[in-house]
């Protein structure tokens, strides 16, 4: 059911389980997040399941048997994604310099890599779409060698603007391949709001009204995102399926719009 797709929970300090893979129809992604104060630590495992982290805000050591990384970021909104990829068993030890914020998502893989970490300049950068549903989209973990399953990056949806759009869906159910994916929103000004739109061409339609922090699990079905005037729209997406490849089908009533001047 897409109704229950929505995942909203107060921001507070350690690893918080935001949706978890076993429950509302979620199959391949659990997405967790952790919250670090100045000077504290934390530890992260996540038995036969790979991880990649992605950092939103603040200053850290990341530590996995015995390598180490300082990371940082002022905000997603200022700054280019820091991210490392956390194979299959292995234990992430945390130490904030600054508070640390961090968003994780994780998938079951029998095999992984080694620990990689990806900084601000190896970030990928797509523009999409044009007028009002131009967006940027930034590839973190896609088409590299390290992770086996995940796919991750993060869209930035200009005030007033749409993505995902023309509506796509990646379900199987029209033969492309089968892919699960997890939002995770930001909003600046964080007051803010954003629309989230669920729908299959049986009927089935679910839009949720989107706060900064929220999560929003996409099981099946096209899920167009739309950002309101004056706030500008941020969310971290994770993959994961049938295959690691970014692979698409847009609603044919809708696709008519890349013929338009």
């Amino acid at each position: 059911m897409l109704t229950n797709t929505l995942f909203r929970h107060a921001r507070t300090e350690g690893v918080q389980v935001l949706q978890n893979r076993g429950n509302a129809g979620a199959h391949e992604i659990s997405t967790r997040r952790v919250i670090v104060a100045a000077g504290g630590a934390a530890s992260i495992t996540i038995p036969g399941e790979e991880a990649v982290v992605v950092v939103q805000r603040g200053k850290a050591s990341f530590a996995i048997a015995g390598r180490s990384w300082d990371v940082s970021r002022s905000d997603v909104f200022t700054e280019r994604a820091t991210a490392l990829y956390l194979p299959p068993g292995a234990t992430l030890e945390i130490r904030a310099v600054e508070p640390l914020e961090a968003v994780i998502f994780s998938t079951p893989s029998t095999e992984g890599g080694e620990p990689a970490l990806v900084r601000p300049g190896d970030v990928q950068v797509n523009a999409r779409g044009r007028n009002n549903y131009s967006r940027e989209v930034h590839n973190i973990f896609v088409d590299d060698g390290h992770v086996r399953r995940l796919m991750v990056g993060e869209t930035f949806n200009p005030p007033g603007n749409w993505s995902s759009f023309p509506p796509h869906k990646h379900d199987g159910r029209d033969g492309e391949p089968c892919l699960e994916e997890v939002y995770y929103y930001r909003i600046d000004p964080p007051q803010g709001f954003g629309q989230q739109m669920l729908y299959t061409n049986d009927g089935e339609c679910v839009t949720h009204s989107v706060r900064d922090g929220d999560t929003v699990l996409l099981p099946y079905g096209y899920h167009p995102v739309s950002s309101p005037p004056g706030y500008r729209l941020y969310y971290l997406w994770g993959m994961a399926g049938e295959q690691r490849k970014l692979a698409l089908h847009e609603d044919p009533a809708h696709k008519w719009i890349h013929d338009t001047p």
